[in-house]
């Protein structure tokens, strides 16, 4: 049974790092359990060693112990013993290639399936669509397959933001580019603004948080979609 929170943001603006997502973590992983935390999104500046500490430090709060991934000798062995997982955002071409590097698609999708509680936020909600061919980060370095873990069956682009109608901005917006996407793929991409987040139990998907979301499918069909929308039917 899955369960899981697919957050668009680590932070939103005006709030320490997570804790807009306190309430949503303290029912996901138990207090006093010991998380996993992925920190291969990080494409550099900051440590594996520092990005864990900063995850530490705020899950202390709740209670919830943290171990980084690639503090273990075995990655493969430790996700599947695991109490939880935190996969952190960053650049998803990064985490994506060292999830593939490292053998753990299919441990990931193991666990969550098998009800291990997971929470993604930014590039670790990212590739909890079928491809990562929604994110807006640039392909610094090249996984062997776009094809992620593919818990929800319709494509997230996170951190989704609106054309400002006072911008000067000549360049695509994030809608255009999602309708590039729709130009060739089939898959409806949902666009996650910041502060929003998914909530999986099992065959449930929902959408949470402040504000709506934009759903956009094949032909350009845009619906805005409110906080609260059962997300389950989508793409399927």
């Amino acid at each position: 049974m899955l369960h899981c929170i697919l957050a668009s943001t680590s932070t939103v603006y005006g709030h320490p790092f997570l804790s807009y997502l306190f309430p949503q973590i303290e029912k996901l992983f138990r207090a006093n359990s010991e998380i996993i935390f992925v920190p291969f999104a990080q494409p550099g500046g900051i440590s594996y060693d520092d990005y864990t500490a900063k995850v530490v430090d705020a899950m202390a709060i709740l209670n919830i112990k943290v171990r980084g991934l690639h503090e273990y000798e075995s990655p493969i062995e430790a996700i599947s013993k695991a109490e939880g997982i935190f996969v952190g955002g960053g650049n998803t071409f990064v985490l994506l290639k060292t999830i593939y590097d490292l053998g753990l698609v299919k441990p990931l999708q193991d666990a969550l399936k098998n009800g291990v509680p997971y929470l993604g936020t930014s590039a670790g909600t990212n590739i909890c669509g079928p491809t990562i061919c929604t994110t807006n980060d640039m392909p610094i370095v090249y996984p062997p397959s776009f094809e992620s873990i593919g818990i929800v069956p319709f494509q997230i682009n996170p951190h989704y933001i609106d054309a400002q109608e006072t911008s000067t901005h000549m360049g695509e917006t994030r809608e255009t580019r999602i309708e590039e996407y729709l130009h060739h793929n089939s898959t409806p991409v949902l666009g996650l603004r910041e502060g929003s987040f998914i909530e999986i139990k099992g065959d449930a998907i929902k959408l949470y948080g402040p504000l709506s979301a934009p759903l956009f499918r094949a032909g350009f069909v845009k619906e805005e979609l409110p906080t609260g929308s059962n997300l389950a039917s989508i793409g399927k």
